[in-house]
């Protein structure tokens, strides 16, 4: 989907969210695991939390002492009030049913004063980069999937109009997470738009 682009988008996020060490960091959605070992190599202690236990299972065949795997749901997270000193996500809000209530429970997890950092798709702006991006989303993906299996095929078929929809129900994403409490606010779309980096800061004044 990424054409190879999302290591380096991943890169950006933890980048930007300046991992240290000893920082409790929280990453919600993480799959197989990528970024909460990208945030362990520097140092952090990180809780990996996923609501498939499948996925888990494979995030957990790349073991490391700083992260811990948790089964749990974005909308509804297993932890008190201000339990981390950040938290990244990927690819989550196209999947759940109300982006700003989940937006507002992620925010409420960090110490005031934490980042906050997410990798999602996006769809480019330009009209030309748009128009190739729906043949790749539209086309390429669904045949390319068809390769693998029935299953990859139906996934390559959702996700170009899954990715459309979402940008169209929710155009000002910074504004979505201003209203869940973080400021500071910065977008970076990333190849041609393709993908979107974006982190923030926990509003210490709300509570």
């Amino acid at each position: 989907m990424s054409f190879g682009q999302d290591p380096r988008w991943r890169r950006a996020m933890v980048d930007a969210v300046a991992p240290g060490p000893g920082q409790r960091i929280l990453d919600v959605a993480t799959g197989t695991g990528m970024v909460a070992r990208a945030l362990a190599a520097r140092g952090a202690e990180v809780t990996a939390l996923d609501q498939s236990e499948a996925m888990l299972d494979v995030a957990r065949t790349h073991p490391h002492p700083s992260i811990t795997f948790v089964q749990g749901e974005a909308e509804h997270l297993p932890f008190d009030d201000a339990s981390f000193d950040a938290l990244t996500f990927t690819y989550l809000l196209r999947y759940v049913d109300d982006p700003a209530a989940t937006m507002a429970e992620l925010a409420r997890v960090v110490t005031p004063g934490g980042r906050v950092g997410m990798v999602e798709f996006g769809v480019p702006e330009n009209p030309v980069l748009r128009e190739l991006w729906r043949v790749h989303t539209r086309v390429g993906l669904p045949v390319i999937g068809r390769a693998v299996s029935t299953a990859w095929f139906e996934v390559g078929r959702f996700l170009g109009p899954n990715i459309e929809q979402f940008h169209s129900a929710y155009p000002d994403l910074p504004a979505l997470w201003r209203h869940a409490g973080i400021e500071g606010v910065v977008e970076r779309p990333m190849s041609f738009g393709a993908g979107v980096v974006m982190w923030g800061v926990r509003d210490g004044h709300r509570t």
